[in-house]
This record gives C-alpha cells, sequence and structure tokens, in this order.
C-alpha cells in the first residue's frame, strides 16, 4: 500500500506542476504581442489543446534560454515513440516537454438518454445485451514531447508554404470560407461599401441567415473579414445553446479563429486584430484579458481547427512531424488509456479547470 501511496503522490505532484505551469503561464498573457503569438502558436500547433500548446511554448523558450535548443520556438513537436516511427531518435540529455494527456474510461447504459443512467465499466466488463456504450475523459495524465531540434535521424519532409502578395489572400481561401458558410445555410454577399452593412466590415445576419462583407477594402482583408463572419455563424446563432450572449466574448472568439485562420494561412492579421480585440475584451465585466484569453482560448483553437480541416487551401503545418497521421499521435497513449488514473483534484484556478476540460 506505501507504494502504492507514493505512486500516486508523484503522480498528484506531476499534475499539479503542470497546473502551476500553466496557470503561471496563462497569467503573463496580456491583449498585445503576447496575446498574438500565443494565437499564432496555437494556430501552428493547432492539434494540441491550448493549454498544452501554451505548455509546449513556455517550456520550448526555457530550453532555449538553457541553450538546449536552437531557436526560441518549436517546430515540430511528437512523442518518443512517434520520432521513433519517423526514424528519427530523442538525443541523449534532452528532457521532455511535459502536457496533459487525456484518460479516457467506457460507460454503459440500457436508457442513454438519462445521463444519470450511465455506468462506468470496469477494466475487462462487458456490456449488457442491449446497452450503449460511449467514451468520455474521465481524467488526465503527465505525458511527454520532444521538439524536432532535440532529436537526430531521418530528414524531414519540409511542407510548402503559402506566399502571399501584398495586400491578396490565399488562393482558394475565399472560396472555401464562403463554402463553409453556405453550408450552414447561410447566403454570402458582396456589398460595395460600409454604408450597406450599418457601416461595419462585414455582418452576419441571423434573420435573414445572409453574411455580408464589403468589397471595398484589399482581398487579405475581405477574406479575414469572411472568416470572423463564419465564426459568428459557427458559434453564436440565437439558436447555439453553447453561446455566451455577450457581445463582447462573441468578437473576441470570432477575431481570434480569424487570426488563428490567417496564420495558418501565413497571413498576418494582427495590426487589425490586436486594438479590435483589445476593445471588446475591455468590455467584459468582471474579467481582465487574461482570464478572457483563457475562458475563450480552446474553444476558439476546437473552432478555428475545425475551419481549417475543412478548407481545400494550402496550409502551415499543425504542429505534427510531416508523415505523422493523427492514428499514430494517438497510439502513442493508447497503451495507457484503459488505466483508470487518479481522480484529478478539483482544479486550483479556472485557468487550471479549463486545460483538464479542453484536452
Amino acid at each position: 500500500m506505501r507504494a502504492r501511496d507514493e505512486a500516486r503522490e508523484a503522480w498528484d505532484a506531476k499534475l499539479d506542476e503542470l497546473h502551476e505551469r500553466l496557470v503561471s503561464a496563462v497569467e503573463k498573457l496580456v491583449i498585445g504581442d503576447d496575446w498574438r503569438r500565443a494565437l499564432e502558436f496555437t494556430a501552428r500547433f493547432r492539434s494540441r489543446s491550448f493549454g498544452n500548446g501554451i505548455l509546449i511554448a513556455v517550456q520550448h523558450f526555457a530550453a532555449y534560454e538553457a541553450g538546449r535548443v536552437p531557436d526560441p520556438e518549436p517546430s515540430y513537436v511528437a512523442g518518443y515513440k512517434q520520432w521513433q516511427g519517423l526514424g528519427r531518435q530523442v538525443e541523449k540529455g534532452q528532457p521532455g516537454y511535459m502536457i496533459f494527456a487525456p484518460v479516457t474510461g467506457r460507460f454503459a447504459s440500457s436508457t442513454p438518454q438519462d445521463s444519470a443512467s450511465w455506468r462506468r465499466l470496469g477494466k475487462f466488463e462487458k456490456p449488457q445485451p442491449g446497452e450503449a456504450v460511449r467514451s468520455r475523459m474521465v481524467g488526465a495524465k503527465p505525458a511527454y514531447v520532444w521538439d524536432v531540434s532535440q532529436t537526430a535521424g531521418d530528414p524531414i519532409p519540409e511542407r510548402s508554404s503559402p506566399a502571399l502578395l501584398v495586400g491578396g489572400a490565399p488562393e482558394g481561401l475565399w472560396e472555401g470560407l464562403a463554402g463553409l458558410v453556405e453550408a450552414e445555410g447561410f447566403a454570402v454577399l458582396r456589398v460595395e461599401h460600409a454604408g450597406m452593412i450599418h457601416g461595419a466590415n462585414g455582418l452576419t445576419d441571423y434573420r435573414n441567415r445572409t453574411v455580408a462583407v464589403r468589397t471595398n477594402m484589399d482581398e487579405a482583408a475581405q477574406v479575414k473579414t469572411l472568416a470572423h463572419e463564419l465564426t459568428h455563424v459557427k458559434l453564436h446563432g440565437p439558436e447555439n445553446p453553447d453561446a455566451t450572449g455577450h457581445r463582447g466574448i462573441g468578437e473576441v472568439e470570432a477575431e481570434s479563429v480569424a487570426l488563428m485562420i490567417g496564420a495558418a494561412h501565413g497571413m498576418d492579421t494582427s495590426a487589425y486584430t490586436i486594438p479590435y480585440v483589445s476593445g471588446w475584451a475591455g468590455t467584459v465585466k468582471d474579467k481582465d484579458p487574461a482570464e478572457v484569453v483563457q475562458a475563450t482560448g480552446e474553444r476558439v483553437r476546437k473552432t478555428a481547427r475545425a475551419i481549417l480541416d475543412a478548407l481545400p487551401t494550402v496550409q502551415l503545418g499543425g504542429g505534427d512531424p510531416p508523415g505523422l497521421t493523427r492514428d499514430a499521435a494517438r497510439a502513442e497513449c493508447a497503451p495507457h488509456a484503459a488505466r483508470v488514473a487518479p481522480p484529478v483534484e478539483p482544479s486550483r484556478s479556472r485557468a487550471a479547470d479549463a486545460v483538464v476540460r479542453g484536452l
């Protein structure tokens, strides 16, 4: 029993360390360049949760300051076995970056519509005949990833990166975003000037189910605005049960998604995005900018990733090494997924709670 208690204490200590590291990093985020860099980083590493993206960035920068890696920002990150599968080996003496990995459990119910009827299945327990089975996250465990600069071996094939003309937009991005708007049942309108849409760059009309963007802007501005309005369509409609209903939070989310979509296509939208978000974040009562960033970060990342995954455009990488499939990434933790993790203690803060929910 003593050994088990010591193992549990070591487990809890690692989770506590992760919580504290994440909370410290989030508290340092402010509306401005730090916030922009955080979103641009999570746009490029969107296969990771928002919290894990921040943890990777913080630990990699510490490794850079200690002289263990050559660049202040990571390029590709993967687990130990994942790198081996790509023909590379973590170099001796290179510590990994600790992140949260989800622990899942299986649940069964004969009346799935009753949320209280679901019961946790044991490790080898089979459901009863007629029962529905679902898996869901029940906890978190520490896991480790390494940047490519901490490994050696076979060369990594480089993806082609989109190059933009000044004022231009990536090829096919307008058409791709417009198609996603239309898939939601909204018509895309291009109007001549802001006076036709109440002085705005773009406008989503939920009643008439239209999205309008003014055309007397550069193409880059038009496509960024369309990404912003697509986010309103997906997240903020009156029938969306997850919508906060707060205008300021909605605008922060929409513009943050637009920045991430732009960043994934090599576009820099910060000149417009930073002051826009600064103004709207200040309207959120009883929250400072860091709290707004933390509260919206994971929802923004998931929305941006869903949009980017649905676009047929050439994009910057998502943070995984080229050649690594998501099935391989999931397999890194699969052997441990069935283990029953010690229950996660109540969160030390809203920031720490958010990362566990957002894995």
